[in-house]
């Protein structure tokens, strides 16, 4: 109550300076961020199947099958992916990471049987159903599952994030873009990727963010 009042006090002037600094603070913060995670993992990051090295393993990050009804192509472009990869030898083996916080919304279940659907064997597939976040599924791939060499499979804009936190955690990582999604059906994506970036640098380097689950190690037989 006192801050309000002390703020009530202040001339407008000092409070439009005060707060036109925060804005542009905000501004540069998430820029440098941005610019900081796209130029680091620029050379990390293929959407040539045929130029992409080989990795044990292909981590496919978790999103909703269905937008509003309708199939989402954020999932099912990953899956395409995904697919593509295994069948030109790229990879051996399938993490799908996802969210299945709530019982009526499982990710990981979703791309395993998309997966399937596709052609991809069953005994190919891990399934992490602890991968709340694109942190969580990065480091859970690696302290869960044992896993340091991998082509991880999203969108580009996604990639990105996901390959900083795998350098972070000096990964032998790689990243597979899908192919893009018109920019009308992603717009909202794109826009929160920007702030979600400045929060992958927070987490990092500030925080020291761990994921929401760890528990014991999975072997995968590959």
């Amino acid at each position: 109550m006192a801050f309000l009042q002390k703020v009530k006090s202040l001339p407008f002037k000092k409070i439009l300076k005060w707060a036109s600094f925060l804005v542009l603070l905000i501004a540069v913060t998430v820029i440098f961020c941005n610019t900081w995670i796209i130029k680091s993992t620029r050379s990390q990051i293929y959407n040539d199947v045929s130029k992409i090295e080989a990795r044990t393993v292909g981590l496919v990050l978790g999103t909703n099958k269905f937008s509003r009804g309708r199939p989402n192509l954020f999932f099912n472009y990953r899956i395409e992916a995904a697919v593509e990869l295994f069948k030109a030898g790229k990879i051996k083996h399938i993490i799908v990471s996802g969210d299945n916080s709530k019982e009526e919304y499982d990710e990981s279940t979703d791309m395993h049987d998309a997966l399937v659907e596709a052609g991809i064997p069953d005994s190919c597939i891990t399934m992490d159903f602890a991968g709340f976040r694109t942190l969580d599924s990065v480091v859970r791939c690696l302290k869960i599952f044992g896993q340091t060499d991998v082509i991880i499979i999203s969108q580009e804009f996604h990639n990105e994030r996901a390959l900083f936190i795998a350098n972070y955690y000096k990964m032998n990582a790689l990243a597979f873009s899908t192919k893009e999604v018109p920019v009308r059906y992603s717009i909202k994506t794109s826009i929160r990727e920007y702030f979600a970036k400045c929060k992958a640098v927070l987490d990092l380097y500030v925080l020291h963010t761990q994921p929401h689950f760890l528990g014991e190690e999975v072997k995968i037989r590959i």
